[in-house]
């Protein structure tokens, strides 16, 4: 598959063409960011984990993202629902099983929402992809403590036992389907500074997902599009307080020669 400037454009029109509803179950921490990143991507967020209102939320998104950075049992019945409720419907789920490996109730979360809701995306650091394959990892709290290139061969081991595309995020971006691997190299280091940024990612691919049926290539264009985001936004911050407000900016006006300019391809 040959990811093309040409190919991340097209997603992107037909992201604000379309502006996908993307429901977000996410964590405090990000609520804002994602959502404002969203807008101005062009998506329409909406942040709902009730568990009286999830399904119905649901049915009326374009892809469902479940991210557990901060969890309680009430979020966790949330998730559980709303997956549950996208996967008989078809609509994609993105999973961001943030910290996971770094707590037994993160390890209970994370294995109930793979066999209970099958998501079509799972999006981590390195230590949190290998933490998910059940390999041997050492976690940083919800920092990565492993390389992304390090947990390829972790990442394709989980694509095929969940059928799942999975995105191993990092100064180098992998995504693979357990058969093929696509890369992503653009960004900056600062983006590593400001909370989120990963979370952030992840509700960008919910967007992508929910107008590209192509799992490689929504995952893929979502990943270049974060990155080369963060590295436009990076050459004009003084450091991690003025990225966000340029990364925010950067989406809104992204177009097909800011693409072309800054995309990094992987020959």
């Amino acid at each position: 598959m040959m990811i093309t400037v040409q190919s991340i454009s097209a997603d992107l029109a037909r992201v604000r063409e379309k502006s996908p509803l993307v429901h977000n179950i996410t964590n405090f921490v990000v609520m804002n960011n994602t959502a404002n990143a969203l807008l101005a991507l062009g998506a329409s967020p909406v942040m709902a984990h009730a568990v009286e209102e999830v399904k119905d939320m649901v049915n009326i998104a374009s892809a469902l993202v479940i991210n557990m950075g901060t969890l309680n049992p009430q979020w966790v019945d949330g998730m559980l629902e709303a997956g549950k409720a996208a996967t008989a419907k078809s609509i994609p789920v993105v999973f961001d099983p943030v910290g996971v490996g770094a707590t037994l109730y993160r390890n209970e979360v994370a294995a109930r929402i793979l066999a209970e809701c099958k998501p079509t995306f799972i999006r981590g650091n390195a230590s949190e992809i290998m933490a998910l394959a059940k390999e041997n990892v050492v976690t940083k709290g919800v920092d990565s403590s492993a390389s992304s290139d390090s947990a390829i061969d972790a990442a394709k081991r989980l694509a095929q036992e969940t059928g799942a595309v999975v995105v191993i995020s990092g100064p180098e971006d992998f995504i693979t389907n357990g058969q093929e691997v696509l890369s992503t190299q653009n960004g900056s280091t600062v983006m590593a500074r400001v909370t989120g940024m990963g979370c952030t990612a992840t509700a960008v691919l919910g967007a992508f997902a929910g107008v590209n049926p192509n799992r490689m290539e929504a995952a893929t264009h979502a990943m270049a599009v974060m990155g080369i985001a963060g590295e436009i936004a990076a050459s004009k911050s003084g450091g991690p307080g003025t990225l966000q407000l340029h990364f925010l900016d950067t989406l809104y006006n992204l177009d097909e020669d800011n693409i072309e300019e800054i995309y990094k391809s992987e020959a």
